[in-house]
């Protein structure tokens, strides 16, 4: 239906807030393709100028994106659980689920190794790695940076450093592709009789770095979920921090816990 001329809104913004209310109603699904501009011009009574804006603050809110030479879809929604405590359970671990195969059972999802790749290296300790891990700044650590896709696109990046003494000659420090043994990094420090036993998590959401958005394709206007992650070991050593990029269209973050007295 054409714009109210009376409505305080600009027409841009009636434009938007109409086909944000059809999308979210069903009447335009994940992936169907928006009528082609002059269609929409015509259905709203509007400025080919105003539609652009429209469009721009939808794809923006990371509800529609537009492929060149094709059209403007609206975007899929593919929300996956991330677990909270669940994901880190010694129980998975033994079963041989890492985290993010933990977090892909809980959503229903299939996975399989390849979905992780990674590369493995020793540098020195950064003075933000240094500090984590409460070590000092230049000492020898073991980075082990990943990228996980779900069906061929990346959802999330996640680079955790160890202190070499702690992990040199263990799977951990294996370029191989995939998690780190059967139950990943967190199984191999069981192992090692430094299993996290206690686990810090900060999250905040921020818009992508250049990097990001080139290495997890992030559309534009996506946020992504940014994690800092300590994990410490039953006498309150520090043993893995980690720095994870997800991003925001693919997870929902679930926890459950008891309420402390």
């Amino acid at each position: 239906m054409p714009i109210n001329p009376n409505d305080s809104r600009s027409p841009a913004q009636q434009v938007a807030d109409d086909l944000r209310a059809r999308i979210e109603n069903g009447e335009f699904r994940p992936g169907a393709k928006l009528p082609v501009t002059h269609e929409l011009v015509a259905h709203y009574g509007v400025s080919a100028e105003s539609l652009r804006h429209a469009i721009n603050r939808l794809k923006n809110a990371g509800l529609l994106q537009t492929k060149r030479g094709v059209g403007t879809f609206v975007r899929k929604q593919t929300p996956m659980k991330r677990l909270g405590a669940d994901r880190y359970s010694r129980s998975k671990r033994a079963e041989g689920k890492v985290a993010f195969v933990a977090d892909r059972e809980a959503s229903g999802l299939a996975w399989n190794r390849n979905d992780q790749t990674q590369t493995v290296r020793t540098i020195e300790a950064t003075a933000e790695v240094a500090e984590a891990l409460q070590i000092s700044e230049g000492d020898q650590v073991v980075e082990r940076a990943r990228v996980v896709v779900h069906e061929g696109e990346p959802t999330q990046r996640l680079v955790s450093w160890y202190r070499l003494a702690d992990v040199e000659g263990t799977s951990i420090a294996d370029p191989t592709p995939g998690p780190a043994g059967k139950g990943g990094g967190y199984s191999v420090l069981d192992e090692l009789g430094i299993g996290p036993d206690e686990i810090e998590e900060q999250i905040a959401a921020r818009m992508p770095t250049s990097d990001e958005e080139a290495v997890l394709r992030v559309p534009a206007g996506e946020p992504v979920f940014d994690l800092k992650r300590i994990a410490f070991a039953s006498d309150g050593r520090p043993v893995e921090y980690a720095r994870g990029t997800y991003r925001g269209s693919y997870f929902l973050w679930s926890y459950r816990f008891k309420v402390p007295e």
